[in-house]
């Protein structure tokens, strides 16, 4: 008996021997395959030859023999077994001893033959136990089990269901803040008491078709008044007043590129005033800004998305700058805006960009910035704005808003000559969606 399975597993083991011969990354790639087809060839040909061997011979038809056919291995227990000082008599099992016999004069035999041990086979996903008693199949209750699949597949209809893809995104941010400071009569400094507030809607309606075509549109609505003391001609005016439409429509060029076609709109909803002065300094449609462009966008993710955004370049736009008939009669208005005398619109043709970004500073602090520039090669106009958010909680935040600009167009200062500026700084309700 020991000889005829230590012949078999030679046999087996020199049908290794001629695989590890081949390279290391084929062997790796084709062991798994091999364990499985050599334990199953193995448990076949072993049934075969218990169901032509007697009735003693077919109780041992059990999976303790895969150690012979399995890519040859250290296993502990024949090392332990020849060790052992003393015999165990309680415990009889002659196949598992003749297997671990058979394995340990292997070891002894051709040591060079070993691939794997017990303790890489731990390592990797463990050693199953032996398996004395015989595995068995009730084949009745198979049948039984598949019969009733079979029934509720053919008794049961699934309607398929069809998802529309969602291209448009819908966003929006509102804010309604104010500031209020007051000083006496008296103060030491002097000063005087003012109240402002301020309310803003920015809307977005962008399309994607996850292809190649984007469509995004903003409309940007801001109004705020403040009222003083030291003005004795208006209870009050106009501190930020700006009616702004952009919309780009995109075709993919690469991942981040994308040939744009823009358009700009802006003007703004009431009177312009200065203090103690009755003459009317802008209204709506005066001025009114219009700017076509044809040129790329690129859009900006960074910082794990925490900076977003997009730059515009127009090599070739258009430009209208329109003033209202209505204010022809004062002769100072039309030349505010770089417009000659008894003309109404300017046009203008040239390069422009525009950078739009978005930062996450921290949890609770925004950064948002947009840059726009303009040149026909004899005026310059560009404008800077930023804003700084400060999020107490979902709804309360402070805003601060920081606004250089430059227009050689228009008639120079004596003291900031082409620049402008303008900032505030406001707390109140903020809501987004």
């Amino acid at each position: 008996m020991r000889n005829f399975f230590t012949l078999l597993f030679a046999f087996v083991a020199i049908g290794m021997s001629a695989q590890n011969n081949r390279s290391t990354t084929r062997y790796i790639e084709y062991q798994e395959y091999q364990i499985n087809k050599n334990y199953s060839d193995s448990l076949v040909a072993f049934q075969q030859n218990a169901n032509a061997g007697t009735e003693d011979e077919t109780e041992q038809a059990d999976g303790r023999f895969y150690k012979l056919f399995a890519p040859f291995t250290f296993y502990h227990t024949p090392a332990r077994k020849a060790l052992r000082m003393s015999m165990n008599n309680d415990v009889e099992d002659p196949v598992s001893d003749e297997i671990d016999n058979t394995l340990l004069s292997m070891y002894l035999r051709r040591p060079d033959l070993v691939v794997n041990s017990e303790s890489q086979l731990h390592r990797i996903g463990g050693v199953s136990a032996d398996v004395v008693a015989p595995i068995q199949q009730d084949a009745e209750l198979v049948d039984m089990e598949v019969s009733e699949i079979i029934d509720q597949e053919a008794d049961t209809v699934v309607a398929p269901v069809v998802t529309k893809p969602k291209f448009w995104t819908i966003k929006g941010d509102y804010f309604l803040q104010g500031l209020q400071s007051y000083i006496s009569g008296n103060w030491y400094k002097g000063g005087e008491s003012n109240y402002s507030i301020l309310g803003s809607i920015t809307m977005e309606a962008n399309y994607n078709n996850k292809q190649k075509v984007k469509w995004d549109n903003k409309l940007e609505m801001k109004l705020g008044f403040l009222t003083s003391k030291s003005d004795s001609v208006h209870s009050f005016k106009a501190s930020e007043d700006l009616l702004r439409l952009t919309s780009k429509l995109g075709l993919q060029a690469t991942k981040h590129w994308y040939y744009t076609l823009q358009l700009m709109a802006a003007t703004q909803f009431t009177r312009g005033f200065k203090s103690n002065d009755r003459r009317t300094y802008s209204d709506f449609m005066s001025p009114f800004n219009l700017n076509v462009s044809i040129g790329m966008d690129y859009t900006v993710e960074a910082w794990n998305k925490k900076l977003t955004g997009n730059i515009h370049l127009a090599p070739l736009a258009y430009n209208l700058k329109y003033v209202d008939r209505r204010w022809f009669d004062e002769a100072w208005m039309p030349k505010r805006y770089g417009i000659e005398d008894d003309k109404h619109v300017l046009h203008d043709f040239g390069p422009n960009f525009t950078v739009e970004l978005k930062w996450a500073m921290a949890e609770n602090i925004t950064y948002q910035t947009r840059m726009y520039g303009f040149s026909s090669f004899k005026r310059v106009e560009w404008e800077w704005e930023n804003t700084f958010t400060f999020q107490f909680n979902k709804y309360i935040s402070t805003k601060l808003f920081l606004y250089p600009r430059f227009d050689d167009s228009t008639v120079r200062d004596d003291h900031h000559g082409y620049f402008q500026f303008q900032e505030f700084m406001s707390i109140g309700f903020n809501y987004s969606f």
